[in-house]
């Protein structure tokens, strides 16, 4: 039976429908309404209000005739935030300054709705896309971590190269991918060669990462929803491309399948992500050809939605669950 505060807020953006589209109709058979807003399409089509009096709050968003009162809101998932988009014919001078005014509106009227329960707390998330904090967590959880070096010195990155033998891999430090899609800002690990390491003077424009190159069995995805665990492997080691970065494969050559993760692999995610403070994340391992986890990194607002198309993981009924505080019992992995 529907409640009154049963309404479940969707922070995303226009491309994104896979998976926001099984989350809310996994909230729908639930009773509840998910409310999508798209935070690319603010401030130039989305209204929103925010009027602050004695007596309490009262905020107001409006999006193609439809509305919401934040007092009606149980939940809120943050599938994704994007930079506010500003007219293109505005002036330029103005453009930063609306920018960063749409930015703090947002992020104010998001407070509003501090009441809610979140999937995930923003700051804890934004938190927790540090890499560097990760892979600390991740080695204090008991997870073995790859031989890292994140430096925008030349020098260091030679000195590195060479202790590893040459088999180094480069990274950003944050997150570019937006949907299923392959984006054209996506920015994919890649293999590091001798040749980059002599001609690295660029790095003094922007630090990287820098990991050993891991032999892998294959590559796990795990989309860690409340405490349950769901899995799934790829082996991209057929594909050119995709022996490094699984995303680089063609569809034809990279398939997920479900997989199982040892229980003491599941309780040191769960001691990961409670010290991260995540209800949710995409989380990357490697399974290395002697049976060992290595733990790669974790996105607090990564895709998953492969994995319930390719393995059928039930992954958006385990979300909406959440989002609904109505923890399954005795979930599978």
């Amino acid at each position: 039976m529907t409640q009154n505060r049963d309404v479940v807020v969707i922070l995303t953006h226009a491309a994104d429908h896979f998976t926001v589209d099984r989350v809310a109709d996994a909230l729908a058979r639930r009773g509840a309404r998910a409310f999508r807003l798209d935070t690319d399409r603010f401030p130039i089509e989305i209204r929103l209000s925010a009027r602050l009096e004695r007596g309490g709050p009262r905020h107001l968003v409006w999006d193609r005739d439809a509305s919401f009162d934040p007092s009606e809101v149980r939940a809120v998932w943050t599938r994704h935030i994007f930079e506010p988009r500003i007219a293109d014919d505005l002036d330029p001078e103005f453009r930063d300054a609306c920018a960063k005014e749409s930015t703090a509106a947002l992020h104010g009227f998001l407070d509003g709705l501090h009441h809610a329960r979140w999937i995930n707390d923003l700051a804890r998330a934004r938190e927790a896309e540090n890499k560097l904090l990760q892979l600390r967590v991740a080695d204090g959880a008991g997870f073995r971590i790859p031989k890292t070096l994140v430096t925008n010195d030349p020098r260091q990155l030679r000195d590195f190269f060479a202790e590893m033998r040459g088999s180094v891999v480069a990274k950003m430090l944050t997150p570019l991918s937006v949907s299923m899609g392959k984006p054209s800002r996506f920015v994919y690990t890649s293999e590091v060669r001798a040749e980059d390491v002599a001609d690295a003077d660029s790095l003094c424009h922007c630090p990287m990462v820098f990991q050993e190159r891991l032999a892998k069995q294959s590559e796990l995805r795990i989309a860690f929803v409340d405490g349950r665990v769901f899995a799934a492997s790829v082996d991209a080691s057929a594909s050119l491309e995709g022996q490094v970065d699984w995303r680089r494969a063609s569809p034809e050559e990279c398939c997920f399948r479900a997989a199982d993760v040892p229980d003491v692999v599941s309780a040191k995610l769960v001691s990961l992500m409670k010290t991260l403070g995540l209800l949710f994340g995409a989380i990357d391992l490697i399974l290395t050809p002697e049976g060992e986890h290595v733990f790669l990194e974790v996105n607090p607002f990564g895709e998953w939605g492969m994995l319930e198309r390719d393995a059928a993981l039930p992954i958006s009924d385990a979300i909406a669950e959440a989002l609904l505080d109505r923890k399954q019992r005795g979930g599978a992995k």
